[in-house]
């Protein structure tokens, strides 16, 4: 497979779990977390298909379109693991979604961010909320897998439900 064909599954799964996710959280109250905004492609589709609904977004730097851009307050800037307690404190367990595209290009170190990462994150989670991940997780306490969407090949995203 070339790596544009891989490149569009890949886009065309996250639109798929992206999509999937918001039916399932459609009934809950709450933010929406973005984990790398990068360009803004998945935080304008998230504006798209949960209109009306607080994204708040996390990242290194801001390098996204100017229209995809988060209103100050909805960014949380900086390396993740300093983001994340302030968030933690500021938020709390009141998110319904959580979509995370945190991949560093390299396989090895993207899993070890997103293991370190992911049980903080879960304590930004209400019950009910479902998690969309490029990469595993595993091991994180009362984070459940959930099937994917038709179509989907296992292992190309990555979906849990918060018990």
């Amino acid at each position: 497979m070339s790596r544009l064909d891989s490149a569009i599954r890949r886009l065309q799964a996250q639109k798929a779990a992206l999509e999937d996710a918001a039916d399932r959280v459609a009934g809950l109250d709450g933010p929406v977390l973005e984990f790398g905004l990068g360009n803004g492609r998945t935080y304008d589709h998230l504006r798209a298909i949960l209109p009306g609904r607080r994204i708040v977004v996390f990242d290194r730097q801001v390098a996204a379109h100017p229209d995809c851009i988060p209103p100050d307050r909805d960014l949380y800037l900086g390396d993740l693991f300093e983001t994340l307690p302030r968030a933690l404190a500021e938020l709390g367990p009141c998110a319904v979604l959580a979509h995370l595209d945190i991949g560093t290009g390299d396989k090895a170190g993207s899993m070890a961010l997103v293991a370190r990462a992911a049980p903080l994150i879960a304590g930004l989670l209400a019950a009910g909320a479902v998690v969309v991940s490029d990469q595993p997780i595993e091991g994180v306490p009362g984070l459940d897998p959930l099937p994917l969407p038709d179509g989907v090949e296992p292992g190309r995203i990555h979906m849990l439900v918060r018990a």
